[in-house]
């Protein structure tokens, strides 16, 4: 049977064609995606109503039939083997924000130590979704039609298997490198770090400028005119302390800014302790007489670990 123009009707399809060396989600059954980002993708897919479309794909995804995934500023390209030879073409597009855009973003990242501190060590904490929308550049898609979504094969759903075991290895792929998702919306990690590093005044070879800078980012100097980013966070309290020596600042790194109280008394406990907070065990191990026995033994254990001159 063929379709109307004459090409072949999908239903003529079989099972999928086996792979050797395809990409393998990590997940072998349940849900998939570990990372607050990569299920906050997955939830927002299925809030456009592809709940049922995309399961459709998940066992693609789990037998390998993903060939190759790249992620680039804007488009996520895919090739994905079906049940004919050949494997098919699969594309996934979402804007990628302007230069401009990012520099906005940036410039709110820079500013607060918290988000600086995660970012640079490889993490995205959950307030990033907020901070992107408040940007007003959304993290993820808000609608359907934001995606762009591309596949090679004659089915007619949309999203196919192929695009929904895409799609699936796609969170996977955000799950180990979370900066793939800034990627897609148009920021590579070594460039989104490296404007961090310079925005907070510490760009690699350089040093940080005083406290401040390692807190909060660096102080604008009083003269330094409309152009300069404002001094925020704990950059405020520190603007006017004076810079204080590395040497210094390492010889009390270990000193309590304040005195510490005195140590509390250590509480004395006798041997019985444990077994006044178990129940009684069981006849098959020797019922209550076992306590008393095991009271009888401590006591004797406690007198011998004193010594023969401990009242006790």
């Amino acid at each position: 049977m063929t379709t109307p123009d004459g090409g072949p009707r999908f239903a003529e399809f079989g099972p999928p064609r086996r792979v050797e060396g395809g990409l393998k989600a990590r997940s072998t059954r349940g849900a998939i995606g570990r990372s607050w980002w990569s299920r906050r993708f997955l939830e927002v897919l299925e809030s456009f109503a592809l709940g049922t479309r995309l399961t459709r794909g998940r066992a693609y995804a789990r037998r390998g039939q993903v060939l190759r995934l790249d992620v680039a500023p804007g488009l996520v390209t895919a090739t994905v083997q079906g049940s004919r030879p050949d494997p098919y073409p699969v594309r996934i597009g979402l804007a990628a924000y302007p230069d401009e855009v990012w520099e906005r973003i940036e410039a709110e990242l820079a500013g607060q130590a918290f988000f600086s501190a995660r970012l640079l060590a490889g993490d995205l904490p959950d307030e990033l979704e907020e901070l992107f929308a408040t940007a007003g550049a959304p993290l993820f898609p808000a609608a359907v039609g934001e995606l762009d979504q591309h596949c090679g094969c004659p089915d007619f759903a949309v999203p196919c298997k192929h695009l929904a075991a895409t799609f699936y290895l796609l969170a996977e792929a955000f799950d180990a490198d979370p900066f793939q998702l800034l990627h897609w919306r148009g920021r590579a990690r070594g460039e989104l770090l490296d404007r961090l590093r310079t925005l907070r005044g510490a760009a690699p070879g350089g040093a940080p400028a005083g406290p401040a800078a390692a807190l909060d980012g660096p102080v604008a100097p009083a003269d330094a005119g409309p152009a300069a980013r404002p001094v925020a966070g704990a950059g405020r309290v520190l603007a006017g302390l004076p810079a204080v020596p590395a040497d210094d600042e390492i010889d009390r790194f270990w000193v309590s800014p304040v005195a510490l109280p005195d140590r509390p008394p250590t509480l004395a406990t006798g041997p019985e302790l444990l077994l006044r907070q178990l129940g009684p065990p069981g006849a098959a191990i020797g019922g209550p007489g076992l306590v008393e026995r095991l009271r009888r033994a401590y006591r004797e254990f406690g007198r011998e670990a004193a010594g023969p001159d401990d009242p006790r």
